[in-house]
């Protein structure tokens, strides 16, 4: 596979390189959340401001690796040598490393505008200038910074501001300005609901507990925080986090103030949770005119109220909501606090209003934003006119599988687009931040009983055995699914052999005569009792409809069993790539015929590249512009979580029946991939209406839609329709590699025929 000009080939990621004024190991912030989650999609070089404390002569590169596709490259300079110096020693560094390791596709992303002066020579795809604070108002910031900063915008595709404010001060001077306030990682501060064990050096604090985290610099309120432990001697301030750019001498000492110094991001749910109120004693200067603290949300989402002083952001973004209140002196504070301070015995009613406030503010969703910006920035730049065989949409199982057998098995020139950042589709696996190998789209388990479909995968991977077992959380209960005996055994207290399991099921069976729904299917099977608590619940919440309302094959594809067999599938063969999905799409697509571009919708290249035919892998209803409505689907959204223990259920799948619970199911990885780890990552699946389309919606009037936009496929003998979306169907990994090699087939026979005719055409000549 090679790449075509300025396209990513799907054999290796694109580069990000992100230039921080911020240590990556100092304080968790917006550049550690963003980042970590860019590096599913890149390999990230984060890049510090220098440390001078090289030896004569011996400047360098420090190389840390936090996961798997992200390293900290922190460079060590001689003292002393003035800033023009240290930046000409920064681009050799920088450019050494460079060399040493090449990218096909380098992204750069900066925070600090001075690293301007080192990099600007670099010829980047896109540019970003992610402009977190207004660093000019910063104490010491350096008089080059504003002029740097004027370079920057001129050069950046994209800016994206912290804040409203900076954001109405930015958008002045650039014309592709976004605003991403600070966001939140919820389930992680959510750790303070709950009672847990104190932090030794809090837990001899006595209470009311009043809380600070953060670096204590010139934007902290001294006299503020001075002023209110004078006005309460009775009260007593945490304040955790570093003392950066200020004297400590200059803090107020009063016995009760507590400076319990820094602290991990892992620890600060844990000291959170022993806090009655939540503060912001910000000081009002040229520093905090810009800012939008991340503390705030997170403060919610441990369930905790905030009184602040009223910093522009913080009063826009939360002054009416009722759990942030704005006081701008130590009197106002002291009434705020008083306020709160009963509330705080009712946690629950605080923690729904903060929910409610948080739904839409989670660090996933700014990243996924973010990302589609810089591929929308990414699209506009059209790639070199030239000629290919095939144009093939879809970088998943279907396009990889006719990419690979088109240019190996014909010899074909072929380029491979897909709107997503990275190749393998839906099936995409990446190492996580804490380097353990996850699924992004879900669970993907490999099964089946075609031995083709195996000989032609494993050319391309090792397998590692894997049976799938799953387990539903019924009554209380983790019991098998599919319904088994054991199954039966939990849940009716004694003791069944197959014959018994027969009759005892067939007793409860309803007759519905012939199946057409899914309903009919379960309840003329297992009958009513077992489809509420198995059936029902799942079915709803997966496909937003009834069963009834669904066709009969939904519910077929799990079959009851009056066996003790546990296993989730029956196929013969039941194994996963031994390397991940993602190692194995690279190796089908190394193919010199082949060349990739990801980030790159279908319209942004249409018109770019000639092409002899057409390979569509999307929906088939957006290729003909919707012309009679919308093929409904249902998408998926994704909570991905990271433990700090070894494992989290018994089985890799955990299904949710009840309504109750909003998501489906829990998916631990480490059973799938058998990888050891001393951590482990889970992913929630929660069903929506909304989102990338993942599953076919089976009833009769959506197949009917599908077969008018079949025949509209049928007058496109250039454009062939393959895979779950362009078939509208739900089809299994197998299947749909089985399809991908029947097309190939059925091309590779076309192109034949083709090639006879034309030879006895020149002999009828």
């Amino acid at each position: 596979m090679k790449p075509a000009t300025s396209l990513l080939a799907g054999g290796r990621q694109p580069v990000l390189l992100c230039f921080s004024h911020l240590r990556w190991n100092f304080v968790y912030q917006r550049p550690q959340h963003l980042i970590t989650r860019f590096a599913r999609d890149y390999s990230v070089l984060y890049f510090e401001e220098p440390l001078f404390d090289a030896r004569q002569d011996e400047p360098h590169l420090e190389e840390q690796q936090p996961c798997a596709s992200l390293r900290v490259l922190v460079p060590h300079l001689m003292p002393g040598q003035g800033r023009a110096a240290d930046e000409r020693a920064l681009r050799s560094l920088l450019d050494a490393y460079l060399a040493a390791h090449p990218a096909k596709e380098l992204h750069l992303w900066y925070y600090t505008p001075m690293s301007l002066a080192f990099s600007e020579h670099l010829q980047p795809v896109t540019v970003v200038y992610d402009c977190m604070d207004e660093l000019s108002a910063f104490h010491g910031a350096p008089p080059e910074l504003i002029e740097r900063e004027r370079r920057l915008m001129r050069r950046a595709d994209v800016v994206f501001t912290g804040g409203h404010s900076l954001y109405e001060s930015k958008r002045k001077l650039h014309s592709n300005v976004h605003l991403f306030p600070s966001s939140v990682d919820v389930a992680h501060f959510a750790q303070a609901r709950a009672p847990g064990p104190e932090p030794a050096d809090q837990a001899g604090i006595p209470g009311p507990r009043l809380g600070f985290y953060g670096v204590l610099d010139e934007r902290l309120d001294t006299a503020l925080l001075d002023e209110l432990a004078v006005l309460r001697p009775d009260w007593h301030f945490v304040m955790v986090g570093p003392v950066v750019k200020i004297d400590p001498a200059c803090l107020p000492r009063r016995p009760n103030i507590h400076y319990l110094g820094a602290k991990t991001y892992e620890t600060l749910p844990a000291y959170l949770a022993g806090w009655d109120v939540a503060l912001m004693p910000f000081a009002m200067n040229e520093s905090t005119r810009f800012i939008s603290p991340t503390k705030t949300p997170e403060y919610l989402a441990g369930g905790r109220a905030v009184v602040s002083t009223p910093v522009p952001d913080v009063l826009r973004s939360y002054g009416d909501c009722g759990l942030v209140h704005i006081a701008a002196t130590a009197g106002e504070f002291v009434q705020a606090i008083e306020r709160e301070l009963p509330r705080g015995q009712d946690r629950e009613d605080l923690c729904r209003q903060a929910d409610a406030i948080l739904a839409s503010m989670s660090w996933d969703d700014t990243w996924r934003r973010m990302r589609d910006i810089m591929i929308r920035v990414r699209r506009r730049r059209a790639p070199i006119r030239r000629r290919y065989d095939y144009l093939i949409v879809g970088a998943g199982f279907a396009g990889s599988v006719l990419a690979e057998r088109l240019a190996a098995g014909l010899g074909k020139k072929v380029l491979v687009i897909d709107k997503r950042p990275h190749i393998a589709g839906n099936a995409y696996d990446y190492h996580n931040e804490a380097g353990i190998l996850v699924h992004k789209y879900g669970p993907h388990i490999f099964h089946t009983n075609c031995a083709k479909v195996v000989g032609y995968l494993s050319r391309f991977t090792d397998w590692r055995p894997y049976e799938h077992r799953v387990l539903a959380s019924v009554d209380g209960k983790l019991v098998p699914m599919p319904i088994n005996l054991t199954t039966l055994s939990l849940l009716y207290g004694r003791r069944f052999t197959s014959g018994e399991a027969t009759a005892f099921l067939a007793a409860r069976a309803e007759p519905v005569g012939r199946f057409k729904t899914s309903e009919d299917v379960v309840v003329g099977t297992v009958g009513r009792e077992l489809y509420e608590k198995f059936f029902r619940g799942y079915t709803r919440k997966q496909w937003g409809l009834d069963p009834s309302q669904l066709d009969s094959s939904v519910t077929s594809r799990v079959p009851t069993r009056t066996s003790q067999d546990d296993r989730y599938f029956t196929d013969v063969f039941q194994c996963m790539p031994r390397r991940g999905y993602t190692a194995m799409f690279e190796k089908m697509l190394d193919h010199p015929n082949i060349e990739v571009m990801t980030g790159t919708d279908y319209e942004d290249v249409r018109d770019l590249v000639d092409f002899g035919h057409l390979i569509y892998c999307g929906p088939i209803d957006e290729f003909f512009d919707y012309c009679y409505g919308k093929l409904p689907y249902r998408s998926l959204q994704f909570r991905h979580e990271t433990l700090d223990q070894p494992r989290f259920q018994p089985v890799a799948v955990v299904n949710c029946p009840s309504e109750d619970v909003p998501y489906t199911r829990i998916t631990e990885y480490k059973y799938l991939t058998g990888q050891q780890h001393d951590r482990t990552s889970i992913t929630y699946e929660f069903p929506s209406a909304q989102g990338d389309p993942y599953y076919p919606v089976p009833r009769p009037e959506n197949a009917a839609l599908y077969r008018r936009y079949q025949m509209l496929a049928d007058r496109n003998p250039g454009v062939t329709f393959v895979g779950r979306l362009g078939s509208y169907r739900y089809y299994n990994m197998d299947q749909v590699v089985a399809q991908a090699l029947s097309v190939y087939e059925r091309l590779a026979r076309g192109r034949k025929q083709a090639a006879h005719a034309q030879l006895q055409q020149q002999y009828a000549m």
